[in-house]
């Protein structure tokens, strides 16, 4: 698939539908270099995942029954705000585990929510089962080729707006967002891919060659937990950096970005910039490097009632 082409097409589609997220560079992150991110969880909903579920609708004959969706509970809120902005009707399955902030945003949508119990596979079947009695519309999460292409606009746009990064650091779960960097950069930049030593298909599947099952676990697990990595992000991941970072680092880098810069994320929305904090990765000397802040849907919501 010629990848570059798909995403550009996406983001003339998305156009005056997903916000165009702000950059900047920090000093101040107790680091010895700058970092450059894209502050990505002021997209619509509070995280990029609005991006493939506009390419996806707007790329789409959507039937009658509208669409569904399985999530951890960003791609969920995406997907049933995408479809109210476009007058579709949702469904959306999420485990328990997406924690009341993220089911209240969901339910702000107006979408009809199930709430299952167990990890994000169990959401998925539920979604499935749903989309072969209705006729509903899948929207995946990750591993579908429009929400791929949507992901990837958000790393055009970023070099639009001027990235200078040799490096770009992203954390992953299912893979759709790392996927689409990887086809919108190519060999361009190197990009790392980032996820907790508790939740980490892709890792596992590097190392086995071929995509398994994992446990899922940790912090980040409402976002970043799924148990297997998608086909279409191992394929674009062979030889690939990948690293690892303990639920610890994961929190010093969300009080970081507090204490710095006062900007509150969830966990996966701070992992990135962990790799960088804990030295699981550790640039050359010279070398520029830049993370995506990807969600910023914290749990237990701070101004809630």
């Amino acid at each position: 698939m010629n990848w570059k082409s798909e995403i550009s097409a996406a983001a003339d589609r998305i156009t005056g539908y997903a916000q165009v997220t702000p950059v900047m560079e920090s000093t101040a992150l107790g680091l010895d270099y700058p970092v450059e991110m894209k502050l990505e969880h002021l997209q619509h909903t509070g995280s990029f995942k609005a991006r493939g579920a506009f390419n996806t609708l707007l790329s789409s004959d959507v039937p009658e029954a509208g669409v569904v969706a399985a999530s951890g509970g960003n791609h969920g809120a995406a997907a049933a705000f995408a479809a109210r902005s476009l007058g579709y009707p949702a469904k959306i399955f999420v485990p328990e585990i997406a924690g009341p902030s993220k089911i209240a945003l969901i339910e702000q949508t107006g979408a009809n929510l199930s709430v299952v119990p167990g990890e994000y596979a169990n959401a998925l079947t539920g979604a499935q089962q749903h989309e072969e009695a209705t006729g509903a519309m899948q929207i995946h999460a990750y591993d579908a080729p429009a929400t791929v292409a949507g992901q990837g606009t958000c790393f055009a746009e970023w070099e639009a707006q001027g990235l200078q990064a040799d490096t770009v650091l992203i954390a992953v779960g299912g893979g759709g967002l790392i996927a689409g960097a990887l086809g919108w950069f190519q060999s361009a930049r190197k990009v790392v891919a980032v996820e907790p030593e508790t939740s980490c298909a892709l890792n596992a599947a590097l190392q086995a060659g071929e995509p398994v099952d994992v446990t899922v676990s940790g912090i980040a697990a409402n976002a970043l937990g799924a148990r297997r990595i998608g086909s279409i992000c191992f394929g674009l991941a062979q030889g690939m950096t990948s690293v690892l970072v303990r639920d610890e680092a994961i929190a010093e880098a969300q009080q970081r970005l507090w204490q710095a810069h006062r900007i509150l994320v969830e966990p996966a929305g701070a992992t990135a910039l962990a790799a960088l904090i804990s030295g699981a990765y550790q640039p050359e000397p010279g070398e520029r490097v830049a993370v995506l802040i990807c969600g910023g849907n914290i749990s237990p919501d701070p101004l809630g009632a």
